[in-house]
C-alpha cells in the first residue's frame, strides 16, 4: 500500500503478522503494530490516510498519520437463529450401530448421542443427551444390562457405561489420558472391556476394579481388528509383522501373555472363535492370481482371500475331513431291564437353563503346534471381509474389486456358511454394514440408509425393517460448537505428522482461538475459526468440510453446453456459443453437439420446453430441475414461423 512517501505492508519476520512500512527516501523499515499473539489480517487502504485491517475477530484502523491504532466497534443485529436450542432428527448421521444380545432392540450412534431403538414395538431412547459432548463407539453388555461406549464429556476421550433403560447417570470407567479411543468390545462373560489408543496399543478394562493392562502393541497404525473367545479369556488379535504381512497372535487373560497364533509368510486378519471354542476362524490372502491390466503389463491383486480355521487343540475333530459314504449295520435294541413293582422312572437331567453360554464353553488352547494345525473352509477365494462365527455357521461379506473413478458393479453381499453341510448361501445382498447379536441367532444389516433385522440361517427369512424414523437429538448450537473445536484441536495433537507440531506451542494456539467461541454465530464463523487455528500449523492438506449451515435449497439448474445472448433489436435470444464435448463419454457430453441435435450458433431460441423465452426473461430460470429431456424451440430467424423443435 502506497501511502505519501511510504510503503505500507503486513509480514510475519517477527512471528506473528505485524504491520510495516518503509520509508522511499530512507529506505527506513519500521514496526508499526506489535501484536504477538494475533495476525494483522487482509490489510487494506484509503490511498491517502487509513489503513483498516482484522485480527483475532476484531477490525482495527490504523491513522499513518499518527502511528495510532483503534479498534472498531461494530454493532449488528442479529436474531441468533443459528444459536438458538433445536430438536433435530438424526436418522441421516447414523455412525455407528449394533444389537442388543438377543435382537429386541438396535443400538445407534447419531450425531454425538448413543441411542436404543425397537425392533417392532416401542420408542427410541436417547441415553446420553449432549450436545457437548462426542458419545460414540458403543456396544452392548452380553447380558444386555448396560451399554458401553466413548465419550470426551470430561475434555478427553474415556470408556463410560450407562444403564440400558437409560436409568440413573453415565459413570466413566477409565482414567483422563491424552489418546482418541477406538474399538470398543465387550468379553463374552461381560467382565471386560478391550479398546485401542491413537497409538496402537490394545488395552483391557477390568470392570469390577476399573483397571486397564495394556495388551498388544500395532506398529502399523491403528488396532482394531481383534475378538474375544467365547469364554472371555482370550483375545485374538492381529498385528503387523516387520514384512508387511500381518499375524494373529492370541493373548490369554490368565497369564498375560501374547502369542503368535499363524505364520508371518502370510497375511492374516478378521479372526472369530468358533462358539464351542474348537477352533479360530479367519481370513488371509494366499491365492495370487493376479488380474491383467488391458492397458499395459501390469497387474492388480484381486479375489486372493480365502476363509481358513486353527484347530486350538490336537483332539479336536476336522471339519473337513474326506467323506464317504458307509453302511450303517441295524443293531437290535436289547429290553431294559424290569424294575420292581413301586419304583418310579428316574428323571432326565436338565440342563441349567440360567447359566450363560460364556460359562458353559471354556476355551482351552494348546498353543505347542497351533499354527501347524491350519485347515481350509471351502469357499472359493474372494474378496472377502469382516467374518464372523455363529452355531454352526460362518458369515462374511464379498465385495467386488476396487477401482479408482468408479464404483463396482458388484454389490458387497452377506453370505453364510453351513459347516455341517458345507454350502454357502447369499442372506443378503447389497450390504454397507452388518452387526450379529451376541447369541449369533440375528443379525442386523445397512443397505443404503435403510436397516433390517434378519434371522441367522441359511435362507434368511423375512426382512423386519428397523425404523430410524424417530431418531432425534436436543441441539444445542453453542455448545456443539465447543464440543466440535475441542475435538478438531485434540485430532491434530493426537495425528499430526510430527510430535513438535512443527515446532509450534498447539496448546497455546488452541487457547488464543478457543476465546473467539463465545462470538460464533453460525457453522461458517466456526469453520472459519478452526481454519485459522489449523492454518498456524503450515501444513498442506488439511480440510475442513460440513455443518449445519441453514442455507436454503439451492436450485437445480440443466446446462445445455451453451452461451445465450439477447438481441436487444428484436427482444429474442439466440445462441452465441456452443461448446465442444466429448459425447461418447457421459459426464464429458455437450447436450446441443449430440448427433441428430440440429443447432447453430446463432440460432433464436424462441421456447424452451413449450414456455416462451423473451427479452425479459432468464432462460436458466426456464432450465431450473431439467436434468432430464428438454426440447428447444429454435429459429435462424426471431420468430416461430418455420421453427423446429429439438430434444
Amino acid at each position: 500500500m502506497w501511502i505519501g512517501d511510504k510503503i505500507y505492508f503486513v509480514s510475519d519476520r517477527t512471528g506473528t503478522l505485524n504491520l510495516f512500512s518503509t520509508d522511499l527516501a530512507t529506505d527506513e523499515t519500521k514496526q508499526l503494530t506489535h501484536s504477538t499473539e494475533a495476525d494483522v489480517r487482509w490489510a487494506s487502504s484509503d490511498n491517502r490516510r487509513w489503513i483498516i485491517y482484522e485480527s483475532l475477530g476484531e477490525l482495527a484502523v490504523f491513522d499513518t498519520t499518527t502511528s495510532e491504532e483503534k479498534k472498531i466497534s461494530i454493532q449488528v443485529p442479529d436474531d441468533g437463529l443459528a444459536r438458538r436450542p433445536s430438536r433435530v432428527p438424526v436418522d441421516k448421521f447414523i455412525e455407528e450401530f449394533d444389537l442388543s444380545p438377543r435382537g429386541e432392540r438396535a443400538l445407534f450412534v447419531a450425531r454425538g448421542d448413543v441411542f436404543t431403538a425397537p425392533i417392532e414395538k416401542g420408542v427410541p431412547r436417547n441415553l446420553t443427551h449432549s450436545s457437548r459432548s462426542h458419545d460414540r463407539g458403543a456396544a452392548w453388555s452380553p447380558e444386555g444390562a448396560r451399554i458401553a461406549y466413548i465419550s470426551d464429556a470430561s475434555g478427553e476421550d474415556q470408556v463410560w457405561l450407562v444403564d440400558q433403560e437409560g436409568a440413573g447417570k453415565p459413570e466413566p470407567q477409565t482414567n483422563v489420558v491424552e489418546s482418541m479411543l477406538f474399538a470398543l468390545r465387550w468379553s463374552p462373560d461381560g467382565q471386560r472391556l478391550a479398546f485401542s489408543d491413537k497409538l496402537g496399543k490394545l488395552h483391557v478394562l477390568t470392570i469390577a476394579d476399573k483397571t486397564t493392562v495394556e495388551v498388544a502393541d500395532e506398529r502399523r497404525g491403528l488396532l482394531t481388528d481383534f475378538a474375544w473367545s467365547p469364554c472371555g479369556g482370550h483375545l485374538a488379535i492381529r498385528l503387523s509383522n516387520s514384512n508387511e504381512l500381518s499375524s494373529l497372535w492370541i493373548w490369554s487373560v490368565a497369564d498375560n501373555q501374547l502369542r503368535r497364533t499363524t505364520s508371518e509368510l502370510f497375511d492374516a486378519f478378521s479372526p472369530a472363535w468358533d462358539p464351542k471354542g474348537e477352533y479360530l476362524f479367519f481370513l488371509s490372502r494366499r491365492q495370487f492370481a493376479p488380474q491383467i491390466s488391458s492397458v499395459e503389463w501390469n497387474f492388480a491383486g484381486n479375489r486372493g482371500t480365502g476363509i481358513f480355521g486353527v484347530a486350538l487343540r490336537k483332539d479336536v475333530k476336522n471339519l473337513f475331513a474326506p467323506e464317504s459314504d458307509e453302511v450303517q449295520i441295524a443293531v437290535k435294541p436289547e429290553p431294559a431291564p424290569a424294575r420292581p413293582e413301586g419304583d418310579k422312572k428316574p428323571e432326565e437331567a436338565k440342563p441349567d437353563a440360567g447359566l450363560k453360554p460364556a460359562e458353559r464353553v471354556v476355551t482351552k488352547i494348546e498353543f505347542e503346534g497351533l499354527a501347524d494345525r491350519v485347515i481350509r473352509v471351502p469357499v472359493e477365494a474372494d474378496n472377502l471381509g469382516q467374518l464372523s462365527a455363529v452355531k454352526g455357521h460362518l458369515l462374511y461379506t464379498v465385495s467386488g474389486a476396487r477401482f479408482y473413478g468408479r464404483d463396482s458393479s458388484q454389490k458387497t453381499r452377506l453370505q453364510i456358511f453351513d459347516l455341517a453341510k458345507r454350502e454357502a448361501a447369499t442372506l443378503v445382498d447389497d450390504v454397507a454394514g452388518h452387526a450379529v447379536s451376541a447369541d449369533g441367532s440375528k443379525v442386523l444389516v445397512r443397505s443404503g440408509a435403510v436397516f433390517s433385522l434378519v434371522d441367522v440361517k441359511p435362507k434368511g427369512g423375512e426382512k423386519k425393517p428397523v425404523s430410524t424414523n424417530e431418531l432425534a437429538v436436543d441441539r444445542v448450537p453453542v455448545e456443539e460448537f465447543a464440543a466440535v473445536f475441542d475435538e478438531v484441536w485434540r485430532r491434530y495433537r493426537d495425528f499430526f505428522y510430527v510430535r513438535n507440531m512443527h515446532g509450534y506451542d498447539w496448546k497455546a494456539i488452541g487457547d488464543r482461538y478457543r476465546k473467539l467461541l463465545p462470538h460464533v454465530a453460525h457453522r461458517s464463523d466456526l469453520n472459519y475459526v478452526l481454519g485459522e487455528m489449523i492454518a498456524e500449523l503450515n501444513a498442506g492438506h488439511c480440510y475442513i468440510e460440513g455443518g449445519d449451515f441453514e442455507l436454503p435449497e439451492r436450485p437445480r439448474v440443466g446446462l445445455p453446453g451453451a452461451r445465450f445472448e439477447l438481441d436487444p433489436a428484436v427482444g429474442r435470444y439466440r445462441i452465441a456459443a456452443i461448446l465442444r464435448g466429448e459425447n461418447e463419454e457421459e459426464k464429458y457430453r455437450s447436450p446441443l453437439t449430440e448427433v441428430g441435435i440440429d443447432v447453430a450458433v446463432g440460432d433464436y431460441v424462441l421456447a424452451i420446453d413449450g414456455q416462451e423465452l423473451n427479452a425479459g426473461d432468464d432462460p436458466y430460470r426456464l432450465l431450473r430441475h431439467k436434468s432430464q429431456l428438454v426440447t428447444l424451440t429454435v429459429n435462424k430467424a426471431p420468430v416461430f414461423e418455420g421453427a423446429r423443435k429439438v430434444a
